[in-house]
């Protein structure tokens, strides 16, 4: 009997696996787990609710969502893509909602029940399970893989990598010859200290406009104020766009938000057009500007040095302009990141160029394959991670059956 060992129990491995022993039942497939706790980054994906993909059904736009990995991706989408991730777990009696924002969530709003469905799935199809099994060198011997562990060695025909972002994973890749991209975190909110921002968390935005200044680096999306600056959509995406430079920037930079996606001259307008209309009335009382919350409006107000007791008449022309800039062109210096709720994603991992992403197989080894983010592909929030991990375990799945 064939043997297939995966190494590392996420996502992309469990993926890899059911699917391994669906296709040919006379194949052993175990999977090493180094924890005795499974599927733990699932658990907390998608803030508890596993975020499983995306509802972008076109491989060509899909594509466009992964700042590395967007070439190597365009053929394997083509073979699996969101539309068989929904039917995949929805044959397994997962059934699935598309979310306003296109994200697709189990309709139980739980990521146990992934984790439920895909322990269901690898038992009744024979796959074994070894927790608290951690590989710790592979060895490539005639034909097969010896993959020594804390708990023996084992044989394997063939060997798949799922191990997401694992330092002493990806030192084990290296030993076998395979190059590896230095990783950096990728999805990150921005950590500001500013008094626009003090006592406001939860506060949001609908449409901002976010660019780094002395970069190329823009992005448009909903914006949230949180304890440490700023995070949400339109962060999050050009965090990971902007991964490798603000890595190298030591994530010391200053940004420029446009809070309601308007030009200045616009918005200065509507800002005199407004004191004719309201001259009588307290500037603080109201925001202009439905995009933008009260508090947020108050913090602009006082931030264009504007007295909290003063009428819409009292405005000199050099206030509105700066109340203008406030909503348009505020400045923010970013010193550091945090990480985006539980979940870690790194831009780097295995070289691309050494994988054959027709198999997601080694072009060094035959029968090595690889799936998920222990290789050099990252996606921005929305579920688009997780596919690639779903359409890298199928793959490998036909691949090692083929």
């Amino acid at each position: 009997m064939k043997k297939l060992i995966i190494i590392g129990g996420g996502a992309a491995g469990y993926f890899a696996a059911i699917n391994a022993a669906e296709l040919n039942p006379d194949l052993e497939v175990v999977i090493l787990e180094g924890s005795n706790k499974v599927l733990q980054k699932v658990k907390v994906s998608g803030g508890g609710r596993c975020n499983i993909t995306h509802a972008c059904f076109i491989p060509n736009e899909l594509i466009e969502f992964y700042p590395r990995g967007k070439k190597e991706l365009r053929g394997p989408f083509h073979h699996f893509m969101t539309g068989d991730t929904m039917e995949w777990f929805e044959k397994r009696g997962v059934p699935l909602k598309i979310e306003d924002d296109n994200r697709i969530f189990p309709e139980s709003n739980s990521s146990q029940t992934i984790i439920d469905c895909f322990l269901e799935s690898a038992k009744n199809v024979g796959v074994i399970l070894k927790t608290s099994t951690r590989a710790d060198s592979i060895e490539k011997k005639d034909e097969q893989f010896i993959v020594r562990t804390n708990n023996g060695e084992f044989i394997a025909d063939f060997v798949v990598i799922a191990a997401g972002s694992n330092i002493k994973v990806w030192n084990m890749i290296e030993e076998l010859g395979h190059s590896i991209i230095k990783p950096v975190p990728s999805l990150f909110t921005f950590n500001i200290v500013d008094e626009r921002l003090k006592d406001i968390p939860g506060i949001s935005v609908p449409k901002a406009f976010v660019k780094i200044l002395n970069s190329k680096l823009t992005e448009q999306g909903p914006l949230l104020i949180t304890h440490w600056g700023l995070s949400g959509p339109g962060i999050l995406k050009l965090s990971a766009w902007g991964a490798l430079e603000l890595f190298e920037r030591e994530y010391q930079f200053e940004i420029e938000v446009n809070w309601i996606s308007k030009k200045y001259l616009t918005v200065l307008e509507y800002l005199k057009s407004e004191k004719k209309k309201s001259s009588k009335k307290q500037i603080i009382l109201r925001t202009v500007f439905e995009e933008i919350p009260k508090r947020l409006w108050e913090k602009f107000v006082v931030a264009a040095q504007i007295s909290v007791d003063s009428q819409w008449a009292q405005l000199s022309n050099k206030q509105l302009e700066d109340l203008a800039k406030q909503l348009t062109q505020s400045v923010f210096k970013v010193s550091g990141k945090s990480t985006f709720k539980d979940e870690f994603v790194t831009a780097g991992g295995v070289d691309l160029k050494e994988i054959n992403f027709k198999r997601f197989e080694s072009k060094l080894h035959k029968n090595l394959f690889f799936a998920g983010e222990v290789l050099n592909i990252d996606a921005l929030t929305g579920g688009f991670n997780f596919q690639n991990a779903w359409t890298g375990g199928w793959i490998v799945a036909n691949s090692v059956n083929n």
